[in-house]
């Protein structure tokens, strides 16, 4: 039988085993997700996760099967151990993590990673002004150096920014945006000693691709990073009726239900030196049935080859 491209593609997007291989090289997965206030002890404002939730992320996330999954609202340690063991107990094991506290007690931001975390600089007490007062950056950020193979390497930022709920404080968009900026200065120290190094910033930015938060992340010129923009694996092309807007695929990640809107506020995004490496066939936003049971969010991930290029 020969196998065509339309096939090849077919068996792409139909298999979803772990790593894609092509010769020597192979390819590896890095996801995002939040989880909802994954908690074993509720508060006055978020409630305890329930057994079906926990299981329903955890269907979630041994479907992804990535390797590196970047983790937002999950609760304790006890909370992300509690979750790596019920995974491992299933056939999904990831040894190997990183937990970052911040001034909020409730919800944190995690990794957890099946390569070795071979470094670690977690950022938990950052803080910007705004108006004359001085406000703290409530979940940190994550930072740590993944080794995938002998010869490969990359580095992970991950954050949860200021929600869109309304704040008392101050305008939530503009904190948001002031998060963004101290994110950014992180990125921009980290590619000017570095270059061509590769980099994965992704996370729950709770804000649309226009926004002055994504413009922001992104930034321009020489180190822009580039928006993976996953997307469902439901068969559609990547139609555009205007060749200067994105192809009319459903990339939504979060369902707001008190605006009852959808929109895509989660991202990975890559800098130059990691988009050499970028594999996009296995970059999608995953749809589930009965998905809602999680998350309010869905889960993203991209796909890259183990070896420099």
């Amino acid at each position: 039988m020969i196998l065509t491209f339309t096939h090849f593609l077919t068996l792409l997007v139909t298999f979803s085993a772990p790593i894609w291989s092509l010769g020597a090289a192979e390819v590896f997965r890095v996801a995002s997700y939040n989880l909802n206030n994954y908690l074993d002890q509720g508060s006055e404002s978020r409630p305890a996760k329930t057994a079906e939730s926990r299981a329903a992320i955890r269907q979630g996330l041994r479907a992804l099967n990535a390797d590196v999954v970047a983790l937002q609202e999950i609760g304790s340690p006890e909370d992300l151990l509690e979750l790596r063991q019920s995974l491992q107990a299933e056939g999904c094991s990831y040894p190997h993590f990183e937990w970052v506290p911040g001034p909020d007690t409730n919800i944190h931001v995690a990794v957890m990673s099946r390569f070795p975390i071979v470094a670690r600089r977690p950022h938990t007490n950052e803080s910007f002004l705004l108006y004359g007062r001085r406000f703290r950056v409530s979940r940190g950020f994550a930072e740590v150096d993944i080794q995938v193979n002998t010869n490969y390497s990359f580095t992970l930022m991950t954050a949860h920014l200021k929600s869109r709920r309304v704040s008392f404080q101050a305008d939530e968009a503009e904190l948001r945006e002031q998060e963004a900026i101290l994110l950014r200065e992180k990125v921009d120290a980290f590619l000017q000693q570095n270059p061509t190094a590769n980099l994965i910033v992704l996370g729950d930015f709770n804000d649309t691709k226009d926004s002055a938060t994504i413009r922001t992340i992104r930034s321009r010129g020489r180190f822009l990073l580039t928006d993976t923009r996953p997307a469902e694996r439901n068969g559609d092309s990547a139609y555009s009726p205007n060749p200067r807007l994105d192809p009319m695929t459903i990339t939504w990640t979060h369902y707001y239900g008190k605006e009852d809107t959808y929109s895509r506020i989660d991202y990975i995004f890559l800098s130059p030196g990691m988009a050499r490496e970028w594999f996009r066939p296995e970059t999608y936003v995953l749809a589930l049935p009965n998905w809602g049971l999680a998350s309010d969010h869905r889960p993203i991930v991209a796909g890259f080859w183990n070896e420099n290029r």
